[in-house]
């Protein structure tokens, strides 16, 4: 809950923005009040559970959130309306503040309607808001809380979330704190969920991904060697090694090293294809350990985590291509060529063998971020990630049977014509017991089950977070194609960092080309393309 330390930090935060405003940030951030003016007076505000309803909306973001301007604004609007829907999300417990990922209580769902599904995506989206101690309660909340009973209920990265979230906070005393929990929940997973083998197992709907092609299949009972649940616990064992370094154990940071380093060898020896160049699912059950004929979206995920070596980037010339993953409102989550691909109005709402998932795109896109930072490889480049971010953008939109179009975020899309399946589907069950107990017709408005401003921030804009006391740049913008951009308000280590780029100097009126300030401060300027390295002094 909120304490009086707590908004003792939240006051002194409040008052670096309005320093470093005053000290010269580029942009007014009144002047993008409309947009949230303009969702509002859409929004049928069906749900009123968290902390801030629709009145107290741009009160919280305009303290919170960095501010984003671009020439792209249908991205622009998508990005606050992003920050729109998450504010919506953050609800007040007897055990302090949760982030929900539906809005309406359903019946999956653990305590005070808390899904483990997406929550790492939920610490990775929130670390940029300013407000910290809602994040701190929420790992709590799954180490030491209600969620402990949950938190393996599904696939869930979490030491790797708080490392993330910490790695723009610090807060070691939260991560010693929370540390032996940590080790705990990693002791736990590999009891439960690795056999003989040496992998993880885990079956497709507690990877949040049902009815997927590769999970479907005759005989294996669903379950699975994934490279999700394998590339989720390398991670873990990789930020316990680190936690564990930070926290002087030397001895423990060993152990989890070996462990780290035998996921990465079972996943790139194990799960890689070589026939098909791509991350594979290996039926659980199969005598001779073969894998599914299907390309699923979620092959992508090792480099998510920066598991694979170089030679395997090829993987990534199936992305852009309309016979495996490309479609207007894709990527898919399967690929198109495959027999077994289907876009269904029949059976289960959330199907994953080939429908559009904000979640399983989001994962995509940090991969793809992460591969044209740090690897060399000629399959993607900066302009296809902007092309599938606006394509992203794109989808969060819907247009009901009035004619009338408004920003939407909801849970599976057809990747072909834009409509959000799951919606259609509950919509026509809406007078049915069973719809009802599922959630009705709007289960999934604004859904809060994937990233989206982090994609602006991390792989855009380039902010690439570091262990160190320093900033790194290196953005994905498309300058051939913007005259000017601007990321500001971004608190990062305790600093209020604004970056922009504009061609001429005469969009903001200063110096020309990539600028870089530190609580107001210019550090970096360059009229050259950048991949900027700035240390952050005290």
């Amino acid at each position: 809950m909120f304490t009086i330390t707590s908004f003792s930090k939240y006051l002194a935060l409040i008052l670096l923005v309005y320093t470093a405003t005053a000290q010269g940030q580029v942009l007014n951030r009144d002047s993008f009040e409309h947009y949230i003016s303009e969702f509002n007076k859409a929004d049928d505000e069906l749900y009123k559970f968290g902390d801030f309803p629709n009145e107290k909306a741009w009160t919280f973001l305009k303290t919170n959130i960095p501010f984003f301007e671009c020439p792209d604004k249908q991205l622009e609007k998508t990005y606050y309306f992003r920050w729109w829907t998450y504010r919506k999300h953050i609800r007040n417990t007897p055990e302090g503040h949760i982030i929900t990922e539906f809005l309406p209580d359903v019946s999956w769902a653990g305590k005070y309607n808390s899904i483990a599904c997406a929550a790492a995506l939920q610490f990775m989206e929130g670390r940029w808001l300013h407000a910290t101690s809602y994040f701190e309660e929420y790992a709590r909340f799954w180490l030491k809380g209600s969620g402990a009973k949950t938190v393996r209920g599904y696939s869930f990265w979490i030491a790797n979330a708080l490392e993330n979230y910490t790695d723009v906070h610090n807060n070691d005393a939260l991560l010693k704190e929370l540390y032996p929990y940590l080790e705990e929940n990693f002791k736990s997973w590999e009891k439960d969920h690795r056999d003989s083998t040496g992998f993880f197992w885990q079956t497709d709907d507690r990877d949040g991904m049902e009815k997927s092609i590769s999970g479907a299949i005759a005989g294996c009972k669903t379950r699975g060697y994934r490279a999700t649940i394998n590339s989720y616990m390398f991670a873990e064992a990789q930020s316990l090694e680190r936690l564990s370094l930070k926290l002087g154990n030397t001895s423990k940071a060993d152990y989890y090293h070996r462990k780290s380093e035998e996921m990465r060898k079972k996943i790139n020896n194990g799960l890689w294809d070589k026939n098909s160049s791509f991350f594979k699912v290996i039926p659980w059950g199969s005598k001779d350990m073969s894998f599914s004929d299907a390309l699923e979206l979620h092959g992508y995920t090792p480099w998510y985590f920066n598991i694979p070596p170089q030679n395997y980037s090829s993987a990534w010339k199936y992305l852009m291509n309309d016979k495996y993953f490309y479609a207007k409102y894709g990527p898919t989550t399967a690929a198109q060529n495959h027999p077994r691909f289907a876009i269904s109005y029949q059976g289960h709402e959330c199907q994953w063998n080939g429908p559009s998932w904000p979640f399983s795109t989001s994962i995509t896109l940090t991969a793809m971020a992460n591969l044209l930072n740090d690897y060399n490889q000629r399959y993607v480049s900066a302009q296809d990630y902007y092309k599938l971010l606006k394509i992203y953008s794109n989808s969060h939109q819907i247009t009901f049977a009035n004619g009338k179009k408004q920003p939407w975020i909801d849970e599976n899309i057809n990747p072909f014509n834009g409509d959000w399946i799951s919606r259609t589907r509950l919509k026509s069950w809406e007078q049915n017991t069973w719809s009802k107990n599922k959630g009705g017709e709007e289960r999934g408005k604004d859904y809060n089950h994937s990233t989206f401003n982090d994609l602006i921030i991390t792989g855009l804009v380039g902010i690439r977070v570091g262990k160190n006391n320093e900033l790194i740049v290196n953005p994905l913008v498309p300058l051939s194609e913007w005259d000017y951009y601007c990321l500001d308000n971004l608190l990062y280590k305790g600093k209020i960092i604004t970056i922009y780029y504009d061609r001429t100097g005469k969009r903001y009126n200063k110096r020309k080309g990539y600028n870089i300030l530190v609580n107001g401060n210019s550090v970096f300027t360059s009229t050259k393309p950048i991949n900027a390295k700035v240390p952050l002094r005290s």
